[in-house]
């Protein structure tokens, strides 16, 4: 069965971090580009970050630039987010996602809240 599961969301203050962690199972993420995507209440899902199969390449939003790294550990099936200098807008259900091809799936989310 293949899953991917976040956790490492929780409340924090703005200015703080919080390490997100995608675990998956039922697959091995080594050919695949995993992603974290967000949404907040009343707005739709957005790109976050990505990084390519190997970890040679890494895509941020604009809004994630210079605060966010991600990252993976394709020994531990494993990828993060880590997230720095939080900010009350970041607050929203944060996605990990895997693609390669046709294949693409989603995890279940982890709620991240800012509090300003």
């Amino acid at each position: 069965q293949v899953e991917l599961v976040e956790s490492g969301g929780g409340v924090v203050q703005a200015g703080g971090s919080l390490r997100l962690s995608c675990a998956a199972s039922g697959f091995t993420i080594g050919s695949y580009t995993m992603g974290w995507y967000r949404q907040a209440p009343g707005k739709e899902r957005e790109f976050v970050a990505s990084i390519r199969w190997d970890g040679g390449s890494t895509y941020y939003a604009d809004s994630a630039k210079d605060r966010f790294t991600i990252s993976r550990d394709n020994t531990r099936n494993t990828a993060y987010l880590q997230m720095d200098s939080l900010k009350a807008e970041d607050t929203a259900v944060y996605y990990c996602h895997a693609n390669r091809a046709m294949y693409d799936y989603w995890g279940q989310g982890t709620q991240v809240t800012v509090s300003s």
